[in-house]
């Protein structure tokens, strides 16, 4: 699994022009599922998101979380995050997960994202969207998880 964090300012999704979610500051989280995930590691990727510390406090550091701001997460499903360029320039989608295994996985996502805080949006999944987003700093982290790495305890 990948997902691409990013500290926003705002941030708002419009299919066909239409704006189907919008947050003010919180975070974006562009998700890509590939064909090796589990629950358990979509769970720990939607710990990771609701607890990550990528506000600032008091003091100038980032030692806040999300739900510490209290802001919001939207969360856009991108298959694309599942790209693999090792040979040639055109990217190969063979690692993505399967299209309605993949809708299941991110509805779950969502639900364990939203079960430990419930300020979330989300995109619309398979949809073509356009994404704006104010980026606050800039910050943006990438968070990876495999299945080999899930005995890790951070």
């Amino acid at each position: 699994m990948r997902v691409v964090v990013q500290r926003v300012k705002k941030s708002k999704v419009k299919v066909n022009d239409e704006v189907v979610s919008e947050i003010g500051k919180g975070i974006l989280a562009l998700v890509g599922i590939e064909k090796w995930d589990t629950e358990e590691i979509v769970g720990w990727v939607a710990n990771k998101i609701v607890n990550l510390r990528i506000f600032e406090d008091t003091e100038g550091k980032m030692n806040l979380s999300v739900k510490d701001i209290g802001g919001e997460i939207l969360l856009v499903s991108q298959f694309t995050l599942a790209a693999y360029i090792k040979k040639g320039n055109r990217p190969s989608f063979s690692e993505a997960m399967e299209e309605e295994l993949a809708r299941e996985y991110f509805d779950k996502f969502v639900s364990m994202v939203k079960n430990q805080y419930p300020s979330v949006k989300t995109g619309i999944f398979k949809a073509h969207m356009e994404i704006e987003l104010v980026n606050d700093g800039p910050v943006t982290i990438i968070i990876e998880r495999y299945p080999r790495d899930i005995s890790l305890n951070n």
